[in-house]
């Protein structure tokens, strides 16, 4: 019997048990089973390429070519591909790496270079496509991806675009990923995926098995790209227990290995963009262990998961937690905090990054909503400005007249709590609830007021505005 298959069979035989080859036969030192191979483009060898098994990460020489040592546990070969080069996918899913063969120790990769410098480039973020059904799908091809066909359209010719689904691809029916695969195509951007938990085998063994189908249509679950001076990482960071639907927050050794060697080859002034599906700050158990290897790094973080938009800053790391693609699970317009249903919008120039959020089928200047609101008799106005971070400024008018800044409070969305709150609510999924968030501002409205408008001022200067009829008597 074969090494790999040997070790396959122990992994079963043990009830799932995670263990490393290491672990499992006492070795200090990786099995010493070899892969070759080159990275090319136009038959032209590509130096300093970096090609990993998930395990070491070794780069190609000046001829392009690379010997990479293969743990018996790898299930891949994989690139990190390289600034200057276009996106190899098929149908938009990126396709950088290749599976393992007992039968073949050698793996080639070919690149298409760009006809243009990617130092300037764009990419969006969706977080929870999570379709159920053929209703959720209708959806999401209907509302979602002739979004961001138009945003593609509005950049230009020529620009240079990719999208990172941030997990939570499908809502456990994995016979869907082949819609969102057609959802991917219909946008014309590469696309690169993050396993979620609703994207794992269920109660076929631990964390070490519930990744199958997904492995099987988008290949690893940790890996790396570049493109200009950006480093882009996805990792999983989502740990299966092995029973039902239990699962908490945590990047696995093997990864912060990997990690701290795949940038090593990374100039420490270049910007580096995680991705990840649950958020680090809010969901990861082992977070510190994360940002000790990111240390000395300007780090953006992209995750979903939570169905509420939120920014942190913090550990010298921001972090994006993204509203969903699909909302409040495909039943309202909005999210349980409010922001509406949509995506993130990012553009890099060197290592410069500038954000906004995109609502799904308004423009992009939809940043804010006013309401008016009652309690205990005194109306307020309230303002949700859903991707405020500290460095944004709020002020507010009434019938024309400078009233001030506004501080941001916590609190519920009036349109979420209305459509989200209660027994039965909403009706085709009534677990779905309002969540507080702190992204609201709050001022008292006194009698006379006819009119108030509020002006969100972004931390790169744009501004964004809404007005409101109160009529207060």
């Amino acid at each position: 019997m074969k090494r790999r298959k040997f070790l396959h069979s122990v992994l079963l035989l043990s009830g799932g048990l995670i263990l490393s080859a290491e672990a499992a036969f006492g070795l200090t030192t990786t099995v010493k089973n070899k892969v070759k191979g080159t990275v090319k483009a136009r038959g032209k060898g590509l130096a300093n390429v970096s090609v990993s098994d998930g395990y070491q990460v070794v780069q190609t020489n000046a001829r392009g070519k690379y010997k990479l040592p293969v743990n018996s546990q790898a299930e891949f070969v994989f690139i990190t591909i390289p600034a200057g080069y276009a996106l190899p996918n098929e149908n938009g899913i990126v396709k950088h790496y290749q599976r393992i063969s007992e039968s073949n120790n050698r793996y080639d990769f070919e690149l298409e270079a760009l006809q243009q410098d990617d130092t300037n480039h764009k990419f969006i973020v969706w977080a929870d496509p999570q379709v159920k059904n053929q209703e959720d799908v209708r959806q999401m091809l209907t509302q979602a991806v002739p979004d961001v066909q138009q945003l593609v359209q509005a950049f230009g010719a020529g620009a240079l675009v990719h999208g990172i689904t941030v997990g939570d691809i499908v809502w456990d029916e994995h016979a869907l990923f082949q819609n969102y695969n057609e959802a991917v195509a219909g946008t014309s951007v590469p696309f690169f995926q993050v396993l979620g938990n609703h994207d794992m085998d269920l109660n076929q063994g631990g964390d070490e098995v519930s990744d199958r189908t997904f492995k099987k249509l988008y290949g690893p679950t940790y890996y790396s790209f570049n493109r200009g001076k950006v480093h882009y990482v996805v990792l999983d960071d989502v740990r299966y227990s092995g029973k039902g639907k239990t699962y908490d927050g945590h990047v696995s050794k093997q990864q912060l290995d990997w990690l701290e060697k795949d940038l090593a080859f990374v100039p420490k002034d270049h910007l580096v963009v995680l991705s990840a599906h649950i958020p680090v700050h809010r969901g990861v158990e082992n977070k510190q262990e994360l940002l000790d290897v990111l240390k000395g790094y300007q780090v953006h973080i992209m995750t979903g998961h939570t169905h509420y938009n939120q920014n942190i800053v913090a550990d010298g790391v921001y972090e994006h937690i993204h509203g969903t693609l699909c909302g409040a699970w495909w039943t309202g317009p909005v999210c349980s905090d409010g922001a509406p249903r949509g995506y993130g919008v990012y553009e890099v120039n060197g290592t410069d990054l500038s954000w906004y959020y995109k609502s799904t089928g308004l423009e992009k200047e939809h940043q804010l909503s006013v309401h008016v609101e009652e309690q205990q008799g005194q109306k307020s106005m309230l303002a949700n400005v859903w991707n405020w971070d500290p460095e944004w400024k709020v002020e507010w008018w009434a019938d024309g007249s400078y009233m001030g800044t506004l501080e941001n409070s916590v609190g519920y969305d009036p349109v979420a709590y209305a459509l989200y709150f209660g027994k039965g609510l909403p009706d085709k999924r009534g677990f779905a609830e309002p969540r507080e968030t702190e992204h609201l501002f709050k001022a008292p409205l006194v009698p006379g007021m006819k009119t108030v408008k509020v002006v969100a001022i972004d931390r790169f200067g744009n501004k964004y505005e809404q007005s409101a009829d109160v009529e207060i008597s």
